[in-house]
């Protein structure tokens, strides 16, 4: 019948048949090319060819991508990738990166406790936002999640991508959490950090994988609106937004104020602050600018080559 279809009618039997195209690809359908080699060398991810370069160049990278053993397809090894970083033309450097932030998770996890289902919750989330209150306070998140079986991972952004986190499950059912620090300010870590912990509490199943631009604000996507919502509320609670000076009529001492009242940073409020009032030239003294690097140094320097 199918034959007979496309005879008479002059389509292809692929199309007749309906085979979804980002599915069951092949390796030879990835264009190794386009991974960002440069960058991966000079990362140390990869290294330089000499000789026929271009093929042992796209060799390594095919090499490097193995290393974590997903299937690769059109939808980042068969998986479903979420979140507004992911696009067309970032795709192939987001690969690369989440390629290496899995590899990093993999050596960090002798480090990593068990995971239970029950172990998030809003009170987690809460508890999280307090640790913020603390100067070494990305590092003790960092801490208690893995204490949590939540393996986290830095890796700053390749050129070209608008990624601030990804939340994601290795094939041995290990949580992850990614984060670049492209931006390096508290407010920015503190809500990346809750939002990626929703996606892993909510969201991600066996085979997705969330990769977020936090700084857009054109999802459409349900999970995405409620990974920002549940991480606001956490970070400061609607109710309490909405009676406070802070909102009212913003200042230095009501940002204070508000910050001992919850407990929290004072970026996290200057932030929340400049965002809603969309004037990004209020309170930058506030935000912490250099201190998520600063302290979360040791991170960043582990599995380099």
């Amino acid at each position: 019948m199918i034959r007979a279809l496309s005879v008479g009618l002059g389509i292809s039997a692929e199309t007749l048949i309906g085979e979804p195209e980002t599915k069951g690809r092949t390796d030879q359908e990835i264009d190794w090319s386009r991974f960002p080699a440069k960058e991966m060398v000079a990362r140390g991810w990869i290294q330089k060819a000499t000789g026929q370069a271009k093929r042992t160049i796209e060799q390594q990278v095919q090499d490097f991508v193995a290393q974590i053993g997903w299937q690769l397809g059109d939808a980042a090894f068969k998986r479903s990738i979420s979140g507004e970083a992911f696009s067309p033309t970032t795709k192939y450097a987001l690969y690369a990166w989440l390629s290496r932030v899995i590899q990093k998770a993999r050596e960090r996890k002798p480090n990593i406790g068990k995971y239970a289902e029950s172990a998030l919750s809003t009170q987690t989330l809460r508890e999280l936002a307090q640790l913020s209150w603390f100067e070494e306070g990305p590092k003790l998140a960092v801490e208690y999640l893995e204490k949590m079986g939540v393996c986290v991972v830095l890796e700053p952004h390749l050129k070209g991508t608008m990624l601030d986190g990804a939340a994601l499950k290795d094939i041995d059912g290990t949580r992850v959490i990614g984060l670049t620090i492209r931006h390096d300010r508290l407010d920015n870590f503190w809500f990346t950090l809750l939002h990626e912990v929703v996606h892993i509490w909510k969201h991600v199943g066996e085979d997705d994988t969330f990769m977020d631009d936090l700084d857009s604000s054109a999802s459409t996507d349900k999970r995405e609106a409620e990974a920002n919502r549940l991480a606001r509320e956490a970070l400061i609670p609607r109710v309490v937004w909405k009676r406070s000076d802070a909102h009212l009529s913003p200042s230095k001492e009501a940002i204070d104020t508000l910050s001992r009242e919850l407990r929290i940073n004072p970026a996290i409020i200057a932030g929340r602050i400049r965002r809603e009032k969309g004037n990004y030239r209020l309170f930058t003294e506030l935000l912490g600018h250099g201190e998520v690097s600063r302290v979360l140094s040791y991170l960043s320097h582990e599995g380099q080559a």
